[in-house]
């Protein structure tokens, strides 16, 4: 079974994916983070990005990410672009891990554009992890020290949080560790009893 997890940024899907990795018949795959290993070692990947970015889309043969976001998150083309050229790869990786995952009670897929790349459709259930806007930005601000402007920016890239719960099978809220540890243990234990 394929549980899919998403939520805008900042609202705290990286937190909830970890509370789940803590389970042991669980295997857990963070979209974004296997993205970006792939970017550094994907020779595919890499020639795209140099071909459509020019020469500054790598230093010292590793991702310029910052001068990537810069031109990505400004402009929409570009941005589809990017995800044409990276996510196919991704989810070629994402079924090899499915295949290599197959004793696992379900496989919890971390992608904060589920929707908006379409792979929702390959999801058994949809989890979305939510958050009130402003606690989202003041998060983003504290993580990734940038702006409320490029946060905004980022953000209109993504569906609105309540367009996300509509199409989703269980929601989480995540305002205090204790509480969205608890919604985790509950959805857990629904999900082990659904793959038996």
């Amino acid at each position: 079974m394929i549980v899919g997890l998403t939520g805008g940024i900042g609202s705290g899907k990286t937190t909830v994916a970890k509370m789940f990795a803590n389970f042991k018949n669980v295997a857990v795959y963070i979209a974004d983070v296997e993205a970006k290993k792939l970017m550094n070692s994907s020779e595919k990947i890499k020639s795209a990005l140099i071909k459509t970015f020019g020469d500054q889309a790598y230093k010292n043969n590793t991702l310029n990410r910052s001068f990537i976001a810069n031109i990505v998150f400004k402009n929409p083309e570009k941005l589809t672009v990017l995800n044409a050229i990276v996510h196919p790869e991704v989810k070629k990786h994402f079924q090899e891990f499915v295949l290599l995952n197959q004793k696992a009670s379900y496989i919890l897929y971390e992608n904060a554009i589920l929707f908006e790349t379409k792979n929702n459709l390959f999801c058994d259930i949809i989890l979305v992890v939510s958050a009130p806007l402003k606690t989202r930005i003041e998060r983003i601000i504290l993580r990734d020290n940038t702006t409320e402007a490029e946060i905004i920016n980022r953000m209109k890239n993504q569906w609105l949080e309540d367009k996300k719960i509509l199409q989703s099978n269980y929601i989480i809220e995540s305002l205090s560790l204790e509480k969205t540890q608890n919604q985790v243990n509950n959805i857990h234990k629904i999900l082990t009893k659904k793959s038996c």
